[in-house]
């Protein structure tokens, strides 16, 4: 069999720029691209399945099936290994997906077990708020790292147990504010915080939804502690206070429930609250169960203007800037790669867990919304402006 080139071909061997590189355990592309396009970003670098962060996912809702347990198959660093459920047929069903077998399938009353299998490092909490403090005093109790749903309880004081607990035991705890680790809203935060726009002076955070009359455990004020303000707007919340990066010293709200609505009669439907920070910054922001769904948030700073839509939405995310250039004034639109946020918040955790490293949104976090949203509740119920104690 001839070797020879075919006519007209000089060199069959792709290039190191096709190829590329292999340094430092990772491969590296050139970039392809001309200076006018975006250059690409290099591969992730998956850990090997062995050395991942074994993770248990406790409670099989709506979340867990139809986000949480897909987004592990984006991820670089972690790996479902066990399953928490209180009905073993779902369970079972469920574990056949992600190949668990029926030895990592637990029930609620025997978590503590989970000391018994150093496979399973962290817990996921996706159960209703009014669980979250015992369950995870016993995960850590167990040894186990934990990742818990927002809101982080339905009081400060079981969101200090469950810090408590986790410091006691050695383990961490992080808070599952989805939006810290989402591409857009990372965007946001940074450009704010950047100056690059002038000092921020208002921002507007809405988050609505039309809630269904169906039997759920949001609508029962034992399990969700509260209404709108805990479930979605602890979003305009949580997300007014990482894009300022500061703390409000003074608040107040108001809530309307309708009274021929039974599913309001001890909860929160609509909820309307004013946040004012040291450098003189207003937040103005609005959540309801009764609304059309929205989900956005907006900043006014001196040299422009920042909108992100769908701000808190899992994806349809649209930044955009509005500003001076020359004698004319100008939107531009930033366009990002769309990620799994769900994905690069447990990653994030498992990076912790590995390099010994606090969380970005530690129990902390959650339990300073906590006591915020005690606040809120309290200037709702009196009328007055809420003067807050500065740590």
């Amino acid at each position: 069999m001839s070797h020879d080139t075919p006519p007209g071909v000089t060199n069959l061997t792709p290039s190191i720029l096709d190829t590329g590189t292999v340094k430092n355990g990772q491969v590296n592309f050139g970039n392809w691209r001309g200076a006018a396009d975006v250059p690409e970003n290099q591969p992730p670098q998956a850990l090997p399945p062995s050395e991942r962060v074994g993770f248990a996912v406790m409670g099989l809702g709506r979340l867990t099936l139809g986000e949480i347990l897909p987004a592990f198959s984006s991820c670089h660093l972690a790996k479902p290994v066990a399953l928490i459920s209180g009905r073993r047929e779902k369970a079972r069903l469920t574990a056949q997906g992600y190949g668990i077998g029926e030895d990592a399938l637990f029930t609620y009353d025997d978590i503590q077990r989970l000391a018994d299998r150093p496979d399973i490092q962290a817990v996921y909490v996706v159960t209703p708020n009014a669980l979250h403090a015992e369950q995870v005093e016993t995960l850590a109790a167990a040894g186990k790292h934990i990742l818990c749903e927002k809101p982080m309880a339905k009081s400060s004081a079981e969101a200090q147990r469950m810090i408590a607990a986790c410091q006691k035991a050695g383990v961490k705890l992080m808070i599952a504010y989805r939006c810290h680790y989402e591409p857009f809203n990372q965007a946001v935060r940074h450009l704010v915080q950047s100056g690059e726009l002038g000092r921020p002076k208002l921002v507007e955070a809405i988050n609505t939804q039309v809630q269904g009359s169906a039997d759920q455990w949001r609508l029962k004020l034992e399990l969700a502690g509260g209404g709108a303000l805990p479930d979605i707007g602890l979003y305009c919340l949580n997300g007014t206070r990482a894009v300022l990066g500061e703390e409000p010293e003074s608040l107040f709200a108001q809530m309307i429930s309708p009274p021929n609505d039974p599913r309001y009669k001890d909860l929160d439907e609509t909820f309307s609250f004013m946040l004012r920070f040291p450098s003189g910054v207003i937040a103005n922001c609005a959540t309801s169960y009764g609304a059309y769904e929205t989900k956005d948030l907006r900043i006014q700073l001196e040299k422009g203007w920042i909108t992100l839509e769908n701000a808190f939405s899992y994806t349809g995310h649209r930044l955009r800037i509005g500003q001076r250039q020359g004698n004319h004034k100008t939107v531009n639109e930033w366009r990002l790669p769309a990620e799994n946020q769900f994905a690069l918040e447990i990653d994030h955790f498992a990076h912790c867990i590995l390099n010994d490293l606090t969380p970005r949104t530690p129990g902390e976090e959650g339990l300073r919304d906590q006591k915020l949203m005690e606040a809120l509740y309290d200037s709702a119920r009196t009328g007055r402006m809420i003067h807050l104690a500065t740590e």
